[in-house]
């Protein structure tokens, strides 16, 4: 995909996230671009005004870049395999936490 349709892709659904008063926006990453993407997501959020809204990443996620995620500011990263009811009781507790 190119460049920009990414940004109006994150622009899209940054804006869908404020519009529809989410608490928890997922960010998945199948190609590489979670160390740019994500950190844009959130960066859109926060020029949205809603730096309240908790991200959580998912996909092929290098555990080594996980550090990075979580400074940026994502609440929880979900790598292939994990279990869905893992990962609900996760997102749950972090939101309850909130």
């Amino acid at each position: 995909m190119p460049a920009k349709q990414l940004q109006d892709v994150i622009k899209q659904q940054s804006k869908q996230a404020v519009e529809n008063d989410v608490n928890v926006l997922g960010v998945s990453s199948l190609a590489a671009g979670h160390k740019t993407l994500i950190p844009q997501v959130m960066e859109e959020l926060k020029k949205l005004g809603r730096e309240d809204i908790i991200v959580i990443a998912g996909g092929v996620i290098p555990a080594q870049d996980y550090d990075f995620l979580y400074k940026a500011g994502v609440a929880a990263i979900f790598g292939p395999g994990s279990p869905v009811a893992k990962a609900a009781c996760t997102i749950l507790e972090i939101l309850l936490a909130d």
